[in-house]
């Protein structure tokens, strides 16, 4: 069966792409100007990780998925057959095949890859002492904990489904992503092959959007050096720091300009074939956080599509 190999950018339309570069650099990130578009990126990673495009109000204009080099061919075919009606690439984002998923949400997938990640360095200063395991030797934390957060890869993102249901098995049919975990009547987790637990995922909601978008950091100090420097600029509503249940990877969220959420994120659980998804019931979103998340949290507050 043809599978997506992983998640590789998402588009955004925002009604300022100056506001989207400005917050975007100050998570961490860099933009560029690319035509009428703004690119963003990690730090050393050579890989597009969003596209802001700009328009009258903000919406998610499309999620790019990866998938085997000179494989187009084969998942055309697999497309058609599904009965599924290929479209023309915007002007902004040549390449790939396009089509829309069951409610309306633009898909590409794109045979470029998948870029390695940036390195984390190549002394053990950033090792944790756990116990009688001791990786850090005659070389002081702080040092290098004082370091300016930088993400290293776009993680996973989670988009609201009026049917989350529907969606999973739409995504697993057609882009061949595994169920990870789901919470019933609540979000379905996804992922693309051995490594992190999701790479996408569904918010229950009245329509489709953006719920947010997980950037991952070295540790946990890039975690709370970012939501400290997002504080200082003004983005101080958000959730953190704590631990989900699902994925088990720290957190700490931050309502981006328009409504939707950003979150920086370390120590996923990796997952090969062999992981059992289950079904879980009244399962919290955290072992620990300080508190609950915002009243809005799960609030999708991009219009309804016409």
């Amino acid at each position: 069966m043809l599978r997506v190999i992983g998640l590789q950018h998402y588009g955004l339309q925002v009604p300022s792409l100056d506001t989207g570069a400005s917050f975007y650099g100050a998570f961490g990130l860099e933009t560029a100007e690319r035509g009428n578009a703004v690119v963003i990126r990690c730090d050393g990673r050579e890989q597009d990780q969003t596209l802001l495009m700009e328009g009258p109000v903000k919406r998610l204009h499309h999620v790019a998925f990866a998938v085997e080099p000179d494989s187009l061919p084969e998942w055309q075919r697999h497309l058609e057959d599904l009965g599924l009606k290929l479209l023309d690439a915007p002007a902004e984002v040549p390449g790939g095949l396009w089509f829309r998923d069951h409610e309306r949400n633009l898909i590409n997938l794109r045979d470029e890859g998948i870029a390695p990640w940036r390195a984390f360095g190549t002394t053990d200063a950033n090792d944790a002492n756990v116990g009688d395991r001791a990786r850090r030797i005659d070389q002081a934390r702080w040092r290098n904990a004082t370091e300016e957060t930088s993400p290293q890869r776009l993680g996973h993102m989670l988009i609201f489904s009026s049917d989350v249901s529907v969606s999973e098995a739409f995504y697993t049919r057609t882009l061949g992503l595994r169920l990870s975990d789901r919470i019933v009547g609540g979000p379905v987790f996804l992922n693309s092959g051995p490594g992190d637990h999701h790479v996408f995922g569904f918010v229950p909601g009245e329509h489709p959007g953006l719920h947010h978008s997980s950037w991952m950091v070295s540790d946990i100090d890039q975690i709370a050096r970012g939501a400290r420097k997002m504080a200082a600029e003004g983005f101080t509503k958000g959730w953190g720091l704590g631990r989900h249940t699902l994925g088990s990877n720290l957190f700490h969220y931050i309502q981006d300009p328009w409504g939707s959420w950003i979150e920086y994120s370390s120590d996923m659980d990796c997952i090969t074939e062999n992981w059992q998804p289950t079904d879980w019931e009244d399962l919290p979103a955290a072992i620990w956080s300080p508190g609950e998340p915002p009243a809005d949290f799960i609030t999708n507050q991009e219009a309804k599509p016409a």
